[in-house]
């Protein structure tokens, strides 16, 4: 069935990632590829009971730095119990946000040194990278009333405030212009189709056409 891959989904609130990564899953599938969906923080029981911990309750919960271990002890419960067996089986992985969060939200948003999370990083992950990572751009104001029609629970992160948010998207952009050959910037603002038109055409590009055949 072909080369795996593990494709990553990054960006501010509102974006629309949950949805793009599902309807490129659905997409894949259709192609003839096994697909494993999955997010985080989450994605294995152990991690799924972690999540609850970071995004629901009031905004000062945690320091920065103590979302940060939490979140790394996560991502190395889902890295080991469901991204590496996936992989190595030959599935494609979406997963809507992995590392690339920590650098902005705990990082440049809530000031962790990058240096710190850079080692976390390679301790953890090891060199379980994504192989392309979509950057759902979208202006900080519109993410975060996009955000608040979803109507759930899971509001923590949205409650620090716009600068926080605008510190978020900066790094984003950051962290794709560093990272061109991993990363491409997806304009999040036009309508739904548009957008997992512009997806579907990186993944097209940056992973080969042959890739996605049957």
């Amino acid at each position: 069935m072909g080369e795996a891959r593990f494709i990553s989904f990054e960006g501010g609130e509102g974006g629309g990632k949950s949805t793009q990564v599902r309807l490129l899953a659905e997409r894949l599938r259709g192609a003839g590829r096994e697909v494993v969906s999955t997010r985080e923080p989450g994605g294995s029981p152990g991690a799924e009971a972690l999540r609850d911990l970071l995004v629901k309750g009031e905004a000062d919960r945690w320091s920065p730095m103590s979302e940060t271990l939490i979140l790394y002890a996560a991502r190395r419960d889902h890295v080991e119990r469901l991204i590496r067996p996936a992989l190595a089986r030959g599935a494609w992985v979406i997963c809507d946000r992995f590392a690339d969060s920590t650098r902005a939200y705990q990082g440049a948003a809530g000031g962790v040194d990058p240096g710190f999370i850079e080692a976390l990083e390679r301790a953890v992950l090891g060199d379980t990278r994504p192989n392309l990572t979509l950057v759902l751009d979208l202006p900080a104001e519109e993410g975060l009333q996009r955000a608040g029609r979803r109507g759930d629970c899971e509001t923590r992160f949205e409650q620090k405030g716009r600068a926080f948010h605008e510190r978020l998207r900066t790094e984003f952009l950051a962290i794709a212009q560093k990272e061109p050959d991993r990363c491409v910037v997806i304009d999040a603002a036009p309508p739904l189709q548009a957008v997992q038109a512009a997806i579907w055409a990186a993944v097209a590009e940056r992973l080969s056409e042959n890739a996605l055949e049957r």
